[in-house]
């Protein structure tokens, strides 16, 4: 599996810190808790998903062979608001 822009394949970890890459379902999971415990006011849901997916915590979310994916989602919504891990 490559992400649109071709360059990053996501299937490509190190299974001595991952045994199994998450599902697409559960990676949904994970970004539509980030848009909700960020969403600003009156912003939309659709405004909300876009301004998550064009934010550079996003590759390190994807990056499954570091822990960021498996994160509180509270402690991934305080990475986002203060710019990273």
């Amino acid at each position: 599996m490559k992400n649109e822009n071709g360059n990053i394949n996501v299937a490509d970890v190190d299974t001595e810190l991952v045994e199994k890459i998450p599902t697409a379902t559960q990676m949904g999971k994970v970004y539509q808790r980030l848009i909700f415990d960020t969403a600003l006011p009156h912003e939309s849901e659709v405004d909300g998903i876009i301004r998550v997916y064009n934010d550079p915590i996003c590759k390190v979310i994807d990056n499954y062979n570091c822990s960021a994916y498996y994160e509180p989602s509270y402690v991934i919504a305080r990475a986002y608001q203060n710019g990273g891990f």
